[in-house]
């Protein structure tokens, strides 16, 4: 009898009824919205003090989605998806450009220094994934660790970074394809009398986008087969590309090494750090790993590592084969081939740069909608996006709203005024996370004194402070006198953290080593790199928060508070116990 009434309970999949959208008490009536609003104050100090719990993230939460995904990934799969995320344009773009306007040949240091930036918040990562394996990557560690206030300004920054991020790949696509086909970039686009930056609409930006997520919606492991197949065809061209540069480099080309100096090395660091992200997409596969204590730091780090090594050949490469500033900052590898006698290989290296950003899209359709479900599944969205397809085991919701949000963009936009935009949101997640794992490593809800916790955070303060103070010192070049303050408050505020407060959790598995000083390096890092971009990029940032803050202070805030409230084993209120208790965590 139990099992047919199980039976009669299941619902479709496609369902479009007001309580899957809004099943919140709040929003059952303009009655009961109207008192909502009006205890908009208390409630939001409520969603200020209140933080998940690792066992609500994975289990709770999950149950939300109806069906579970299918953990059919291992360590292989992780690091080809790695060098699918990652590698895309970026690197052959960006490198001939920096190194001619900012590096010179010193660009190879310019790599190693946005590598080395980019591991430390790879290790943030990894540490999460393993502790937390759920699709909600950077979203659902930050409501565990800061709480449910700040796991939402990162929810919309995920957003921001999922449909800005594939609209702009996908409007690349469509360039490099108009390159391996040897016709004007924008002779497949269809021109208006739109305004300037919206008259270009581009059909086929709308079908890449609509291809890539009919893949990724029809299964995980099919997509992994074919990002590797992809992966690997881009592998042997940027192992080509690297081969035949040191066949026909000069070493008189590295002189003079760094003709603009170190400022120049870091300028063109803050540049092609881009050329790293993607990589937290791959945290987000938690949910689909097979054993993710043991795939997770292989796939991840593994990925990372040999990334930074190519990255670093490949930049090598170009700056021996041809002088630095002869470099075309348009398309540097391809006319540095020309110019060598190999002008066939051009057309090899916009096929390499088609495969990079065809497998970008792909993993990012996988990772995007992996944020999203996990979102939903918050109610900070509407939970009808964290359902899973009882078939397929994939979100295929939420791969929709990413999709169909950045086609629209794409379509109509040219995207530069907001590609810096992007910068931001990334390197402001990447900073949250760093200050997490702080965190996670010395609060222990329950545990920790009042007493420590108010010590962590002021020395956080102090290492978040001086770090921007840092930025500031380097954009508005002080000179030596702002480092001599800011740098030695950075060092002393970590010295606190390390010295003065107990670590209050061990990680089970693996764990980012020396805490606290490489997660603070990470925010430093982040925070000099968001200092390096324009002011405009600020204040869209700042136009875009505001925005986020209404729809949070309308509807986020009291689904949230309705869902913690109607389900209370989802999120606990902070209860700091006073000097000399003891407790569980």
């Amino acid at each position: 009898m139990s099992s047919t009434n199980d039976e009669q309970t299941i619902q479709p999949y496609w369902r479009w009824s007001k309580k899957d959208f809004f099943p919140e008490e709040s929003f059952q009536s303009w009655t009961t919205y109207r008192s909502a609003l009006s205890q908009t104050l208390p409630r939001f100090k409520n969603r200020l003090l209140t933080r998940s719990q690792d066992s609500a993230e994975i289990n709770t939460l999950r149950k939300q989605s109806e069906n579970d995904m299918k953990r059919c990934l291992n360590w292989w799969d992780l690091m080809w998806f790695g060098f699918g995320a990652v590698i895309g344009a970026g690197i052959f773009v960006l490198t001939g450009q920096e190194a001619n306007e900012n590096a010179g040949p010193a660009i190879v240091l310019s790599y190693v220094a946005s590598g080395f930036s980019a591991m430390l918040s790879v290790f943030c990562y990894t540490e999460f994934a393993i502790e937390i394996p759920v699709a909600g990557g950077s979203f659902a560690y930050l409501r565990v660790e800061l709480g449910d206030f700040a796991a939402f300004i990162t929810a919309g920054n995920i957003l921001l970074e999922c449909i800005l991020g594939g609209a702009a790949v996908a409007r690349s696509w469509t360039s490099y394809f108009t390159s391996l086909i040897n016709r004007e970039s924008n002779s497949l686009r269809i021109h208006t009398n739109l305004a300037e930056g919206y008259n270009l609409l581009d059909p086929i930006a709308v079908v890449v986008l609509a291809i890539a997520a009919t893949i990724a919606m029809s299964s995980t492991q099919k997509t992994s087969l074919l990002n590797w197949i992809a992966s690997a065809i881009n592998t042997v061209v940027i192992v080509f590309v690297i081969i035949a540069g040191f066949l026909h480099a000069d070493s008189s080309n590295m002189k003079p090494f760094a003709p603009y100096g170190v400022e120049g090395v870091f300028r063109a660091a803050a540049i092609v750090y881009f050329a790293y992200g993607g990589f937290d997409a791959i945290a987000t596969m938690a949910e689909e790993t097979k054993n993710p204590s043991r795939d997770i730091p292989l796939g991840l780090l593994g990925s990372m590592s040999i990334i930074t090594l190519i990255y670093c050949l490949m930049a090598l490469s170009l700056t021996m084969m041809q002088k630095y500033d002869e470099i075309d900052t348009g398309a540097a590898y391809s006319v540095a081939f020309e110019r060598v006698g190999m002008k066939w290989a051009k057309y090899l290296v916009a096929l390499g740069a088609l495969k990079g950003m065809t497998t970008v899209l792909l993993v990012g359709a996988l990772g995007q909608a992996r944020y999203i479900t996990h979102i939903a599944r918050a109610h900070m969205i509407p939970p009808w996006f964290a359902l899973v397809h009882p078939k397929t085991k994939t979100p295929v919701n939420a791969t929709l709203l990413v999709t169909i949000s950045s086609a629209c963009i794409a379509f109509f936009s040219s995207l530069d005024v907001l590609a810096s935009l992007l910068s931001v949101s990334t390197l402001f997640v990447f900073m949250m996370m760093a200050v997490a794992l702080i965190v996670r490593r010395y609060y222990a809800q329950g545990v920790t004194p009042q007493r420590n916790l108010l010590k962590l955070i002021c020395f956080l303060a102090i290492i978040i402070a001086s770090s921007i103070g840092i930025s500031a010192c380097w954009g508005l070049k002080s000179g030596w006198v702002g480092y001599a303050v800011t740098v030695p408050l950075w060092f002393l505020g970590t010295l606190g953290i390390s010295v003065v407060l107990p670590q209050q959790r061990t990680p089970k598995v693996w764990g980012v080593p020396l805490v606290p000083w490489l997660p603070s390096l990470s925010i430093a890092t982040n925070l000099f790199l968001m200092g390096s971009l324009e002011y405009t990029a600020f204040i869209r940032f700042g136009i875009c928060t505001v925005i986020m803050l209404i729809y949070y202070v309308l509807f986020g805030l009291h689904a949230t508070y309705d869902m913690a409230h109607q389900q209370p084993e989802v999120i606990k209120p902070i209860n700091v116990i006073e000097e000399g208790g003891e407790g569980e965590a």
